[in-house]
């Protein structure tokens, strides 16, 4: 004997049916037990019809159309006319009826439990009794069997307890000798002792299966609906989880406890002690191997077998000195919300005695408030307890797994993950098995715990990083180019899956939760929102992912302004824009704090040189307990391939203009040869040496003549260039005397720094410096006698946006 049960989703409508028929027919030959339930919607739409009765609401009457219509056309699609008659002159007898005992409700004004279990249960026998008849259509030996007259209950209308021992005499008996090969049978139904329709819950579908399948010894028990399986999170919110092929009826339970929607919870029960198995499968595409529960189906997999989560908690605490050492507290907490009939999901003590908290359903919130609160009103009025305090907007999330005992720091692992992801944990619940480790979080962190949780336990180290970017010109659009064409290399190499989520320019954001696709990301952001750098914000912050990463490819102080909002809620910055780490020495520390607090990583590694490694080389100096005494650096690519190619056969105007084409100045090209840039540049490299220093205390010895300095526009500036040339040519003409190069220098020392124009002299490290190359040395504690130097390219979007990618691997490696 098998068991096959099918849900709404699969005998929804006419071909899903004839789907389901072709399932059954394969096993035709075997003694088999269908078990259906309502055309999917259809239980819904039952309650919704009583509800509205009661009310007085006469729109019941269109929803009880709306139930016939849908019967009447799913026989219709299924049957030649000349075999429609008898069966659709069936099922509007028992409509007729049921529009009777709604009707009732309407008339009263009310509806008992009694009542709603009789009305609701019309679903499954009208689906059982069209199934059969189609299943008889099709040529197989079918006949349909009322689950009321097999399944005996008491008389705990909405949810029945099932009388085990008449139930398995009754099922035993007609299944001794079955009428026919293929029996169906309606789920969720039966009936009380006394002969009163009962149901057994929300789900019970999957229960009638389970106790058939152990009153008849059933060799197995096979649930079909709209999944392949018992998946490792659920597939809707984890885009990666994956079937699960074995797994133990334990573990199963704690799955379906925590919601994994594909089983009913108490469906396990039966069949645990006959050990009969369990096969999830998909209606859909019946070739999916499933999932296969059984008492040992563990194997060889994974520790963690799966992760869960129960939307709709609120947690109750009882906490106050009256509790410490006084027996009967717990007992009064939990009779007082048994009494009210509310269920406890999750319980948690702290070891003082002095709080209990406890998880419950969040529909049960206020009932329970109310009671417990009257409950221990005089310990709360001396003070002795205080008021329950109720916390609602909660999920719990829980990892499953049967051997979770014998391998250490999965609770850490579990937590810590969490942690960096900055979900806050509210209680925690673990069993003495250590089957199952439970957290309750904030229901908007779900979808992210769950992503992180499942990227840690399950995707064989693959980590996503999730990009949001700001600024996309030339370093922007060269850094997105750059992922893509090494996504490849990074997911097979370095494991890591780097996706672009949002996007924007001055003028336009745009946001795809799959990743924007960056061979043209440039039409999906044309066709975006409007920017705005508040609302890019708050779309960062709504969607919650993990490993979410901010990149700042602007020079924007306005954008700069938010770092403090995105390091706060443990999104990641790294930006090559300096204005934030050389503003306020107050604002830079400010940053570094909420980076180390929140465990998000701000990284702005081409602040000072583009891609070369100059901050992350002083860094792990600083790290290694080194001391900076000074430092001697070239640290403008602009301005040193400004005076590389400024001689007495150009000008100083066109050098400048091909500076800023080649994209090595700023987007305004008088921060760089102000010497604010450089300003910039050196105050970061004394403040990353462990030196406390503000902008205004640097010395800067400008070149530019004040009107200059002063340009109100691009145009004014370049014109004063040509004026000042005369100007630009005698300082060249002085250090080419001399046999030296013009360089613009930056140095600090002894606490103090200062920038300017420099001649260098034949055999200095900075003599021969090509190009926009930039050159920095450390005279440390260990480099002494020789200095540190570190050299190369400075400047130019690809190795800038090369610089940012380097900090994005960083923090995929953190």
């Amino acid at each position: 004997m098998k068991i096959l049960k099918f849900g709404g989703t699969s005998v929804a409508n006419a071909n899903n049916i004839k789907q389901v028929t072709e399932i059954v027919s394969n096993g035709k030959d075997t003694e088999t037990i269908v078990v259906v339930s309502a055309l999917g919607g259809i239980t819904d739409l039952l309650l919704n019809a009583l509800e509205r009765a009661s009310h007085g609401d006469l729109d019941y009457e269109k929803i009880l159309m709306l139930i016939e219509e849908r019967h009447l056309d799913t026989v219709k699609e299924l049957f030649p006319i000349k075999e429609q008659s008898g069966i659709l002159s069936h099922i509007k007898s028992n409509l007729n009826e049921l529009e009777t005992l709604v009707q009732g409700a309407y008339l009263i004004g009310e509806h008992t439990p009694r009542l709603s279990d009789k009305v609701v249960s019309y679903g499954e026998l009208l689906s059982s009794f069209i199934i059969s008849e189609y299943f008889k259509s099709y040529g197989l030996d079918a006949g349909c069997k009322n689950g009321r007259e097999l399944i005996i209950t008491d008389g705990n209308f909405g949810n029945a307890n099932v009388d085990f021992q008449w139930t398995n005499t009754t099922c035993s008996d007609f299944f001794k000798t079955p009428k026919n090969t293929i029996t169906v049978v309606p789920g969720f139904v039966s009936s009380s002792k006394q002969g009163h329709s009962t149901t057994l819950g929300r789900g019970g579908s999957d229960y009638t299966a389970a106790i058939l399948a152990a009153a008849t010894n059933a060799s197995a028990l096979e649930i079909w609906t709209d999944v392949s399986g018992m998946y490792t999170a659920n597939p809707k919110l984890v885009k990666q989880a994956r079937c699960v092929s074995k797994i133990s009826y334990e573990e199963a339970m704690e799955l379906s406890h925590f919601g994994a929607k594909v089983l009913y919870p108490p469906t396990i029960q039966p069949v645990l002690n006959k050990e009969i198995p369990i096969w999830i499968k998909n209606t859909f595409t019946p070739g999916d191997k499933g999932t296969l529960i059984t008492s040992n189906g563990h194997g060889t997999d994974k520790t963690v077998r799966g992760i869960s989560h129960v939307d709709g908690i609120t947690l109750l605490s009882l906490e106050g000195p009256g509790m410490v050492g006084i027996p009967g507290i717990s007992k009064r907490f939990f009779e007082t919300l048994s009494q009210q009939g509310i269920s406890v999901v999750l319980i948690t003590q702290a070891s003082s005695e002095h709080s209990i908290c406890v998880g419950i359903s969040e529909e049960d919130a206020i009932r329970a408030e109310e009671s417990v609160n009257e409950a221990f009103e005089y310990e709360i009025s001396s003070k002795r307890i205080r008021p329950i305090v109720v916390e609602t907007e909660l999920s719990i999330i829980a990892l499953v797994g049967d051997h979770m005992k014998s391998h250490q720091g999965l609770s850490g692992k579990m937590f810590s993950t969490l942690g960096r992801n900055n979900v806050n944990i509210r209680a925690i619940a673990q069993g003495a098995s250590e089957r199952n480790i439970s957290a309750v979080i904030q229901s908007g962190d779900i979808k992210k715990a769950l992503n992180a949780l499942h990227e840690e336990f399950f995707e064989e180290n693959i980590k996503q990083l999730n990009l949001f970017v700001m600024g996309v010109g030339n370093v922007g659009s060269r850094l997105l180019a750059q992922i893509h064409q090494q996504s490849k290399y990074l997911k097979e190499e370095l494991k890591l899956n780097i996706r672009v989520i949002g996007l924007s320019n001055s003028k336009k954001m745009a946001f795809n939760e799959e990743g924007i696709p960056l061979d043209h990301w440039n039409e999906t952001l044309a066709n975006g929102l409007e920017a705005n750098g508040q609302s890019f914000m708050e779309m960062v912050r709504k969607l919650n992912y993990r490993n979410s990463i901010f990149v700042d490819n602007t020079a924007s102080e306005m954008v700069s302004d938010g770092y403090a909002n995105y390091l706060s809620n443990s999104i990641a910055v790294v930006t090559c824009n300096k204005i934030a780490c050389s503003s306020t020495f107050e604002n830079y520390q400010n940053l570094k704090r909420l980076s180390k607090q929140y465990s998000a990583p701000f990284l702005f590694e081409t602040n000072v040189g583009a891609g070369l490694p100059i901050i992350d080389t002083l860094k792990h100096l600083m790290a290694s307990g080194d001391r900076v005494h000074k430092i001697q650096a070239v640290l403008s690519g602009s301005l040193n391939f400004v005076f590389n190619n400024f001689n007495d056969g150009t000008t100083f105007h066109d050098v400048v203009r091909e500076a800023q084409e080649k994209g090595y100045t700023e987007p305004d090209p008088t921060i760089d040869l102000s010497g604010v840039d450089v300003m910039r540049k050196i105050l970061i490299l004394a403040r990353e040496s462990g030196y406390q220093m503000d902008i205004d205390e640097i010395e800067n010895d400008a070149f530019l003549p004040k009107e200059s300095l002063e340009a109100k526009d691009s145009a004014t500036f370049y014109a004063s260039l040509k004026k000042f040339e005369n100007d630009f040519q005698k300082r060249y003409s002085a250090a080419s005397k001399k046999k030296c190069r013009l360089k613009y220098v930056a140095q600090f020392e002894h606490g103090k720094a200062k920038v300017g124009l420099q001649e260098i002299p034949e055999g200095h490290d900075f003599y021969n410096l090509k190009g926009s190359d930039n050159i920095v040395l450390f005279h440390t504690d260990r480099y002494a006698e020789q200095p540190l130097i570190v050299k190369g390219a400075g400047a130019g979007a690809d190795v800038t946006a090369s610089g940012i990618f380097a900090d994005i691997i960083r923090i995929g490696n953190f």
